[in-house]
């Protein structure tokens, strides 16, 4: 990586889950890089959207990784209590109405996740941990089962950035709004990545007039979706929480998991 960038650079990691991100400063300190190792491939059509940093150039080591490095941003993660403005559904609406983007998803082999593959993997999971024993998650897959034929109806797939957790919010310091972190993006329902913002952030009585701004209303149908969408999130987390022996994220998740299913808003 060092190759990459040439001589008079210093690289720091950045963080994150995978370990691939990093930053880079050039040592007369006025510029700094954002660097991420094998992200995903359609960043550039995501930077020209102005959905991510501006994306400045792409290069392939020898090794057969591909770098890219991007404007560095100063600025923050949004908070969750901002999650409910206006900016969100904005962002979730371009995103979700880009062709150039689920083209370009399409052109690189992703195929629409469908519930039955959501289904499928947390059945999957579910045995491969051993977890029959937990009630709670065979209620709530007994519920996906059961209502899976509501979320199938009038599906138009496209982009999902698949995880809109606040963290992956970046507000700049001029008041620019980046959705970062596409490395788990699909071709879905967006019902899954608005269902897991609302329910998340904001409040019931406050649903109808985001989805105004993003474009929808608030209908019987929608709800349907959501929650099944966030239900099946839900036990996802849940597992992996469990695959983890993460004791006080498992009791926060299966906790979660149960007023989700008593509550379907």
């Amino acid at each position: 990586m060092e190759h990459a960038l040439g001589q008079g650079w210093s690289i720091y990691p950045a963080g994150g889950a995978t370990g691939e991100a990093y930053y880079a400063v050039d040592h007369s300190g006025n510029q700094r890089l954002f660097i991420k190792r094998n992200s995903s491939p359609f960043l550039a059509v995501l930077s020209a959207e102005g959905i991510v940093p501006k994306l400045l150039w792409t290069k392939r080591l020898e090794s057969g990784d591909v770098i890219i490095a991007q404007t560095w941003v100063q600025g923050r993660q949004l908070k969750g209590l901002e999650m409910n403005d206006h900016c969100t559904s904005t962002i979730l609406r371009k995103i979700h109405h880009s062709s150039e983007l689920l083209n370009m998803l399409k052109r690189i082999g992703k195929t629409p996740l469908t519930p039955e593959d959501i289904l499928n993997r947390i059945i999957r999971k579910t045995n491969e941990l051993n977890e029959n024993d937990n009630l709670i998650i065979k209620d709530a897959i007994s519920y996906l089962q059961t209502s899976i034929a509501e979320v199938k109806v009038d599906v138009k797939y496209v982009v999902c950035h698949c995880d809109v957790n606040h963290n992956n919010w970046i507000m700049s310091d001029e008041g620019d709004i980046f959705l970062i972190d596409w490395d788990g993006a699909m071709i879905a329902d967006p019902a899954l990545d608005i269902g897991m913002l609302l329910y998340s952030y904001v409040p019931f009585e406050e649903w109808g007039s985001w989805l105004k701004q993003y474009g929808v209303e608030l209908t019987d149908d929608l709800k349907k979706k959501m929650h099944w969408y966030v239900v099946a999130q839900t036990i996802l987390s849940l597992l992996w929480y469990v695959g983890r022996d993460s004791t006080a994220e498992v009791q926060a998740a299966t906790d979660r998991l149960e007023q989700i299913l008593t509550n379907k808003q």
